[in-house]
């Protein structure tokens, strides 16, 4: 069976939009996944799902959330095998010696050539970003507060929904995703 790691984003962060993980984890049984997990207090689970896609499990999460907390919450949903390519790529290997340093920012959809050319995130960041695929990679030594914020420049110019992880959860949610 496929499994999908679900991330949500900016939950349970300075007390705002409070999601317990057991009422993540019992909402996501209820719409029907199975082997539901969750790692962490920061919106990170791994459900399996057959006969079904990506987009579909965003959208049935996004709507499930909204319903039950009465706020839009909205959610990047990954496969292994989109997990498993990331940590492949990551191209920081000989620097990033500090997994909670090392962010992945999961983009929810792969925007336009013409988009990542006229507004080129790595530029803020142009030694400790790259672009990958449905993720920007960013290596931050002085912490992740002090790193130029690609995060809320993406998600403004580029028009998708973004949720970083550090490399420490990253890794971790391959692990969930193993068979």
């Amino acid at each position: 069976m496929p499994k999908y790691a679900v991330l949500l984003r900016g939950i349970n962060v300075g007390g705002n939009r409070k999601v317990p993980m057991a009422e993540l984890r019992e909402l996501l049984t209820g719409l029907g996944f199975d082997d539901v997990r969750t790692h962490l207090q920061s919106g990170n689970a791994v459900v399996g799902a057959s006969r079904t896609t990506p987009a579909k499990v965003t959208a049935k999460v996004e709507k499930a959330l909204e319903s039950e907390y009465g706020v839009a919450i909205r959610v990047v949903v990954v496969t292994k095998a989109e997990v498993d390519a990331i940590i492949a790529a990551h191209p920081f290997t000989d620097v990033a010696d500090n997994g909670s340093r090392m962010m992945a920012l999961f983009l929810s959809a792969v925007p336009s050539a013409a988009t990542v050319e006229e507004f080129d995130a790595v530029a803020l960041d142009p030694d400790r970003a790259r672009l990958g695929d449905r993720v920007i990679y960013q290596w931050c030594p002085d912490g992740v507060l002090k790193a130029p914020d690609v995060a809320s420049f993406v998600a403004r110019k580029w028009g998708v929904t973004v949720t970083g992880r550090n490399w420490n959860t990253v890794t971790k949610l391959a692990e969930m995703l193993a068979p």
